[in-house]
């Protein structure tokens, strides 16, 4: 007796299980002592809501720098606020001109001393001693020449806190340049 059948079912039924184990994951079987037993799910209590009459957990330590002798890294270099304040009116006469902004014009032997004649932007003319105070600087001396003049650095990056700027006669200047 043979079943023609009867070989193909087999070969079917080996092909079926064959397909049905390519389906299933790719992780190989663990034995089941291996497997981990079921697992208990452990609730937690849930954490507890800060309530108005709670009080609030305190912040850490607010940090300070220790500058050692050395400036502060985090400090604004432009304007600080502890400078003091530059008067930004200007007022009358030399004491309102900046050293850049004059001319001289002229220099005048005046009892036995040098008096110079200076321009300002305005084109008013002013007649200024050594030891006047001009807006950014002093005039240190009056020579034959023109001004020697001491002016204070507005710069904060500058180690130079005063510095010297002679300003020639505007007929010197012209014939210089």
């Amino acid at each position: 007796m043979t079943r023609p059948f009867g070989g193909s079912v087999l070969l079917l039924s080996f092909v079926l299980s064959g397909a049905a184990g390519a389906q299933a994951p790719s992780q190989p079987a663990k034995p089941a002592a291996l497997q981990p037993a079921a697992q208990s799910v452990t609730s937690r209590p849930p954490a507890p809501v800060a309530t108005p009459t709670q009080t609030p957990v305190q912040p850490a330590e607010a940090y300070t720098y220790q500058p050692d002798g050395r400036r502060d890294p985090f400090l604004n270099l432009t304007g600080t606020g502890n400078d003091p304040k530059v008067n930004t009116r200007r007022g009358e006469g030399p004491a309102g001109l900046a050293v850049a902004d004059l001319v001289v014009r002229g220099v005048i032997m005046s009892r036995g001393g040098l008096v110079a004649m200076i321009e300002g932007p305005d084109k008013r003319t002013f007649i200024v001693h050594q030891g006047d105070k001009l807006l950014d600087g002093t005039i240190k001396s009056i020579t034959p020449q023109g001004l020697i003049v001491e002016q204070a650095v507005n710069d904060p990056l500058s180690l130079v806190k005063r510095r010297e700027i002679r300003k020639l006669l505007k007929t010197l200047e012209d014939t210089k340049g």
